[in-house]
């Protein structure tokens, strides 16, 4: 029977086991198998190093990529309406016009919507699509200026969306007929354009809230109407118009007109006197018209005034004994009969209704009162003279008669 073998050799032979079963695990684990969904934030380890995996780095925040406002784009509709129109759309008209075409937008969303639009110094060339108006029928202000482009009738529903309406030196010719169906609107200005009309009322008819009328060198023909809109604060009828007949004294109840320029018309009959009680007039202009009689303002009212224009009237004339002649009005003083005594002296423009330039005028009104009255005796000196010489030749002349028959 052998011996056993000895402690030693028994420690060295399990060592080596050890080491065997240690090796083949190392070897082995590269072809073991991958879990079919690692974890994102874990990264892979190298079977190289033995540098612990990072499973504890912070993953770094997400960026996302920005993308525009839905709110700062103009409806599809509209943008290809503005492009028919030949305004720029390369940019949002809503955040930044083209330099000749202001644009204004509301906040709707999805897409935000026109509300104001502004043509200027459009080309000859441009044509005015209905189609194109049509789908711009949520302006509420439109203006046009220096767009000689031919007319076209307003969608309805365009029309009665405006509040305001501006066309100057454009669309060639306007209708009283095309403008009537704006009945919306606040603030209504033509300018430079002729208007085929049977009168002021064809067009103002219907404007209830209208508030700023200008037609002006319209070649509007008619009367004034007797019944204007009670909530005006401005009335532009001047210039190349044939207006006539008598201002209405219905305009004496419109308690908020602050501007009144009916010049360059034919007006007539005699200047109201209404218009003296109107509190909030600033700018009157009844010039180059037919007007007669006393213009009959005092010194008080006109210097309420910032602009007062009454010459060109050659039949019109005030009353010297309370308007100084050095105010200017371009109009003659009147006789006792309320006729002009002369023909009116040339107007100066520098004088016509600016307050800063007529208050030393007022201040010299005495002056010039005394001034005419003494013009006014002069001549009655002259004759009183002429009478006393005479006389004195008679009383002379009997004197030597009577001397020489007593002398005889």
């Amino acid at each position: 029977m052998s011996p056993p073998p000895s402690p030693i050799l028994l420690s060295l032979l399990l060592l080596f086991l050890i080491s065997t079963t240690t090796t083949e695990a190392a070897s082995a684990s590269p072809t073991a198998t991958l879990p079919p969904s690692p974890s994102p934030t874990s990264s892979p380890t190298v079977p190289s190093t033995k540098t612990p995996s990072p499973t504890t780095s912070p993953t770094p925040p997400t960026t996302k990529t920005p993308f525009p406002s839905i709110n700062s784009t103009l409806s599809p509709k509209q943008l290809i309406a503005l492009q028919s129109l030949d305004i720029p759309t390369s940019k949002d008209p809503c955040i930044q016009p083209s330099p000749h075409n202001a644009t204004i937008c509301d906040s709707s969303s999805p897409f935000r919507l026109l509300i104001s639009l502004h043509l200027s110094n459009c080309s000859s060339d441009l044509s005015l699509s209905y189609t194109a108006l049509k789908s711009l029928s949520t302006l509420q202000s439109l203006s046009f200026t220096n767009c000689p482009v031919t007319p076209i009738r307003f969608p309805l529903d365009l029309a009665s969306s405006l509040h305001s309406f501006t066309c100057i030196h454009s669309l060639k010719h306007l209708t009283g007929v095309g403008l009537s169906r704006f009945v919306n609107l606040t603030d209504l200005t033509v300018s430079n354009v002729p208007v085929n009309t049977s009168g002021l009322y064809a067009v103002l008819g219907n404007m209830r809230k209208l508030r700023s009328v200008t037609i002006s060198n319209a070649n509007v023909t008619g009367y004034i109407p007797k019944h204007l809109l009670p909530n005006l604060t401005h009335i532009d009828f001047s210039g190349s118009n044939s207006l006539s007949g008598a201002i209405p004294d219905s305009m004496s109840a419109i308690p908020e007109l602050a501007y009144v320029d009916m010049s360059s018309n034919q007006l007539n009959g005699t200047v109201p006197k209404f218009f003296a009680e109107m509190k909030k007039l600033k700018y009157l202009n009844l010039e180059n018209n037919e007007f007669h009689g006393v213009l009959p303002f005092n010194l008080t009212f006109m210097k309420k005034l910032d602009v007062l224009k009454v010459g060109g009237n050659s039949n019109l004339c005030y009353n010297h004994t309370i308007l100084s002649s050095k105010l200017k009005l371009g109009i003659a003083p009147c006789d006792k009969h309320g006729l002009p005594l002369s023909p009116p002296p040339a107007k100066d423009n520098s004088s016509g209704g600016d307050s800063e330039s007529d208050s030393s005028d007022y201040n010299d009104e005495d002056d010039d009162s005394n001034s005419k009255k003494e013009g006014h005796h002069g001549p009655n000196k002259v004759v009183l003279g002429v009478a006393i010489a005479l006389s004195s030749i008679v009383f002379l002349i009997v004197f030597l008669i009577l001397l020489s028959k007593r002398c005889g």
